[in-house]
């Protein structure tokens, strides 16, 4: 009852369409209850001898019925039509709401979640909810009111006949009890299953390549079986529950039917029960029957309604872990001063990340972050943009701590160009504009020729309206990290973050891409993550990060004057080329030849 109090209240919006069908729900109940009476007079009729009177009467009800029928029509198409789009439009509502509510998460809520079970409580689990509010609640309605008007003209026609038809009702009611509670975690079950398959579906088919490359199409159509099978098994369990509970139901509808044949008769021959009361009494009994045997068919749906609304109250009740701080103000156009103070971090349940983070840097600075792989670089580049918060110490921007700030004017002050850059499925101008959507197409050619791309693009058969596919799969790596940096510029924001976005690219193109960011430096500020040393050479301040410790922090000069971890780092490049190799080289990995710090399969 809380879970339709709260569904209600979502609702409530579409009151009008929902009054409008339950009117017409109700005028159709009635019509379905006066019909029988109608008929029950023309057998009356009939059964006293047809006369001259009689046979106008008949007409009479003739043409009565004919217009209630018609009535009928019209009245369920209302209380159809209106209450399926109340219905799917507080889907769509639902669906919109449960989508914003997961993009307003913090980034640790995704940490062990997967994308496709998040895409089955957006659009599976909200469906669901068509069923509630178009099939199950409706025709609880309709039910109680046909039931409740069916057995009271029983009670008029025979009130001993309508006691003993009610004998089923108790183990009808009983036996659904029972059925709601046994068949609930089967649905449950079923519906995270269901999330289960979307999510291997969808993680499948983005590491197709992987797929296909490694020669694994059995194995992973194995593991979709297993999962498809899984959901099945979950649905089979309460839908074996439902195919006992619908045939017993029916059988105590029946069972009530016999009981009115039965002492029916007995009453006639005794009680001279009349004929037209019989009649009546047998089509009112299967209008009062009718919505009984229908309650198996209606718990089942509100079973599996109430199971995909569970799943999706979970995603809505999800507390926010980044928010705007009672009373945060806007940052407004900042200048790009950046400070850390004694910065810790660590994520849940886990070793600390940062240590003791201390350092700043002045509007117009690049900052570079070197360090092996998995000591908090990317980490400490997201706490600035407030995706996570620290675990002490404090981050400030223009002396203001980042937490007073309101998260939608500190991030608009910062363009992100991330390694693992992300387009999406549109056209190279509209991926371009996306930091700024109301850029004209002049402001975007600026923006991709200040990223040296503009050459490139226009080489493309359809130039800026070239499509990019999905994850800009059409695109060479350099020409997307590209793109994603005219992104960062046509932003404008103060801050340029830059997450290793040289890597994985060669030498030729990382030319272009460092000429880019070098457009860009004395103008922003900018945090760089460097993979390749070579590219920051001419940073204001480098960080060597280590075990989440800043252990050397100074100028390229500086830091190649002192015997420490970057020049160590620097050397090893100068030799090897990259830290990958590096690694293999250190290991000896058996199998391989080292030859001009290159390897070599042997």
């Amino acid at each position: 009852m809380k879970l339709l109090f709260r569904l209600g209240k979502e609702a409530i919006r579409y009151k009008g369409l929902y009054v409008v069908a339950i009117l017409s729900t109700l005028a159709l109940t009635i019509i379905n209850l006066a019909a029988p009476w109608f008929l029950s007079d023309a057998t009356q009729i009939i059964s006293d001898g047809i006369t001259e009177s009689g046979l106008q009467k008949i007409g009479g009800l003739t043409i009565l019925l004919t217009a209630l029928f018609l009535l009928r029509v019209v009245f369920r198409f209302f209380s159809n039509f209106l209450a399926h789009k109340a219905a799917w439009n507080l889907v769509r509502d639902l669906r919109v709401k449960v989508y914003d509510k997961i993009q307003s998460l913090s980034m640790s809520y995704f940490h062990d979640k997967q994308t496709g079970d998040l895409m089955s409580r957006v659009v599976n689990d909200t469906a669901t909810f068509e069923m509630l509010f178009a099939h199950v609640i409706p025709e609880m309605i309709t039910n109680f009111i046909t039931v409740a008007g069916a057995i009271a003209i029983l009670m008029a026609i025979n009130a001993k006949l309508a006691l003993l038809t009610c004998i089923p009702l108790p183990f009808i009611f009983i036996s659904g009890i029972l059925f709601s509670k046994k068949v609930q975690p089967h649905f449950r079950e079923a519906q995270a299953s269901l999330g289960g398959v979307n999510s291997k579906i969808q993680d499948n088919f983005s590491g197709i390549h992987e797929i296909q490359s490694f020669g694994k199409e059995e194995r992973e159509t194995t593991a979709v079986k297993a999962h498809a099978s899984r959901y099945t098994e979950n649905l089979l369990r309460a839908l074996k529950l439902a195919g006992i509970f619908h045939p017993s139901v029916e059988f105590l509808s029946d069972a009530g039917k016999v009981i009115v044949i039965g002492f029916g008769g007995f009453f006639a021959y005794y009680n001279g029960l009349s004929v037209s009361d019989v009649v009546a009494f047998l089509l009112y009994l299967s209008l009062f029957y009718a919505p009984i045997s229908g309650l198996a068919k209606l718990l089942e749906d509100a079973q599996q309604s109430y199971a995909g609304a569970e799943r999706v109250m979970v995603v809505l009740d999800q507390e926010k872990e980044i928010q705007d701080e009672p009373g945060a103000i806007s940052l407004g156009n900042a200048e790009g001063r950046i400070e850390f103070r004694g910065v810790d971090f660590q994520y849940q349940d886990e070793a600390p990340v940062l240590k003791n983070v201390s350092f700043s840097c002045a509007p117009g600075q690049t900052v570079a972050l070197v360090g092996p792989t998995g000591v908090g670089k990317t980490t400490l580049v997201q706490l600035i943009s407030r995706f996570y918060n620290p675990t002490s110490g404090s981050i400030l921007i223009d002396g203001r701590n980042i937490k007073s700030i309101t998260l939608e004017s500190l991030r608009k002050n910062i363009a992100p160009v991330l390694q693992d850059t992300y387009l999406f499925n549109a056209t190279i101008a509209e991926n371009i504009a996306y930091s700024v959507p109301e850029a004209d197409f002049e402001m975007v050619v600026e923006a991709a020729k200040a990223a040296c791309i503009h050459e490139s693009i226009m080489e493309m058969p359809d130039g800026y309206d070239t499509k990019v596919g999905e994850r800009g799969l059409r695109l060479s790596g350099g020409q997307k990290q590209r793109i994603a940096i005219a992104r960062a510029i046509l932003r404008e924001a103060p801050i340029i973050i830059l997450d290793e976005a040289t890597a994985s690219v060669d030498t030729e193109t990382e030319k272009e891409i460092q000429r880019a960011i070098n457009n860009l430096s004395k103008k922003k500020t900018i945090i760089a993550i460097a993979h390749r040393l070579s590219t920051i050479q001419g940073a204001d301040l480098i960080l060597v990060l280590k075990d989440g410790y800043v252990v050397q922090s100074g100028t390229h000069n500086e830091l190649m004057a002192q015997d420490g971890l970057y020049r160590r780092l620097n050397m090893t490049q100068a030799y090897v080329g990259d830290e990958t190799i590096d690694s293999l080289y250190k290991a000896r990995v058996p199998g391989y030849s080292f030859v001009g710090g290159i390897a070599n399969s042997m």
